[in-house]
């Protein structure tokens, strides 16, 4: 079967959203993780003030606590970032709130804090990281997700490169702005690379996303440009070089980025 012609079961499938559910990606560039730098690390209070004073916006991470509750919090382990070691998972929400992040007087912050920090200045997206494929598992930290940004004013985004994650929100908070997680880095050639575009286009049908978050090193792509052109929102991720920046200007509505900053 020719790709192209699953071109309208996308349609069909995973319709594009209203624009106005969508213009807010495309207003500002993402700091990835905050505005972080060699004193300041990733996914830290300080980090995601910088962004906010600089009227940037703020993607973060999160990982659950044993209890389900939503941490901001890249790696599925501590050792990298903390001085602890270990699994996240493996630590209850008030043991998390009590680990310092490696090299600076404040701790492991959760999507509550964060959100209360944040108070809607700038916009938020959330990667929700999981590879879980068990409907229970991805609802469960779903749904703490859902839990903390109800009620919340600001501008908010949820996604995750498991299309799981995007179909629940869609079955069960569906006004909840929900994006697929891209790269194209282990297709391969030949047929590597044909099997690699059904994969995506199986999980966009999965996850019908609002927005796709892009792997910077893979646009220009085809399968990311039909999909801007019908409609959906196109984030490209992580910005690092001016080469790349231009690259995200051509290719995508907005960057999520380190290092460069793209409004000088």
């Amino acid at each position: 079967m020719r790709l192209s012609l699953l071109s309208p079961l996308d349609a069909l499938i995973a319709p594009p959203p209203r624009p106005d559910r969508v213009d807010f990606l495309a207003t500002q560039a993402f700091a990835h993780r905050g505005l972080h730098s060699k004193t300041v690390l990733e996914n830290s209070r300080t980090a995601f003030q910088a962004a906010i004073e600089r009227g940037l916006g703020i993607e973060l991470d999160i990982q659950p606590a044993s209890g389900g509750e939503p941490f901001v919090f890249h790696d599925s382990v501590l050792d990298r970032l903390t001085d602890q070691t270990g699994r996240v998972v493996a630590r209850t929400a008030a043991e998390l709130s009590q680990i310092k992040l490696k090299g600076m007087d404040e701790t492991i912050p959760s999507l509550a804090e964060v959100l209360q920090m944040v108070a809607g200045r700038v916009p938020i997206l959330i990667e929700i990281k999981t590879s879980a494929t068990s409907p229970s598992l991805v609802g469960s930290l779903a749904m703490s997700v859902r839990r903390e940004i109800e009620g919340y004013r600001g501008r908010v985004g949820v996604m995750s490169f498991n299309p799981h994650v995007g179909a629940w929100f869609a079955e069960h908070a569906p006004r909840v702005t929900r994006g697929l997680v891209v790269t194209e880095e282990k297709d391969g050639r030949g047929f590597g690379r044909i099997k690699g575009r059904l994969v995506r286009h199986i999980a966009l049908w999965r996850a019908k996303p609002f927005f796709l978050a892009y792997d910077i090193r893979d646009l220009p792509s085809g399968f990311a440009a039909s999909q801007r052109k019908r409609g959906l929102k196109l984030l490209t991720w992580t910005v690092r070089t001016a080469e790349q920046e231009r690259t995200a200007l051509e290719c995508a509505d907005e960057i999520i980025f380190e290092q460069v900053d793209a409004r000088g």
